[in-house]
């Protein structure tokens, strides 16, 4: 696992190429050269993880913090791992590794979206330690053509302050 960097644009690229439509099924397709130049373009505002295995990239994973005045202090986490590695343990690792990073960087919270039917995704956020914050109804139209719920999750990452309500 390594920091990635704009260098690595194509080998994300060739990545999402290579993922079948049921590792993709729950992601924001699609995933052209385009949209993951805009993605890295935003680099200053991301931490950004890839795991790479035989010199291929195999998983994805970000943490974009806000800039906006309103939202400094906050994040939200996306994770993506090719179909072969899926269950080996290493979406738990990336998460681990984005989570100290993003408080090294002073984020305080971190939320993300998951469909309702990922439920393998809702299970790492919550061995993670994110908790279930709310459930958006008929947000997300999947690749069948039907709207399904989001999940919405949270995790704060300075628990002292969350226990003291201190800013």
């Amino acid at each position: 696992m390594r920091p990635l960097t704009t260098e690595d644009n194509e080998k994300l690229y060739e990545m999402f190429a290579s993922m079948s439509e049921e590792a993709l099924r729950w992601g924001m397709p699609p995933y052209t050269r385009e949209r993951i130049e805009r993605w890295m373009s935003n680099i200053e505002n991301l931490i950004i993880l890839g795991a790479e295995h035989d010199r291929r990239l195999i998983g994805y994973a970000q943490i974009h913090k806000g800039s906006q005045p309103r939202r400094i202090g906050t994040a939200g986490l996306a994770i993506y791992l090719h179909q072969d590695y899926q269950g080996a343990g290493l979406g738990t690792e990336m998460t681990g590794l984005l989570l100290e990073a993003a408080m090294e960087h002073g984020v305080h919270k971190v939320n993300l979206d998951t469909v309702a039917e990922n439920e393998a995704a809702i299970r790492l956020f919550e061995k993670m330690g994110f908790e279930v914050e709310g459930r958006i109804r008929d947000s997300y139209r999947g690749a069948d053509g039907g709207y399904h719920d989001i999940i919405a999750m949270g995790k704060i990452l300075d628990q002292e302050q969350e226990k003291t309500g201190a800013k």
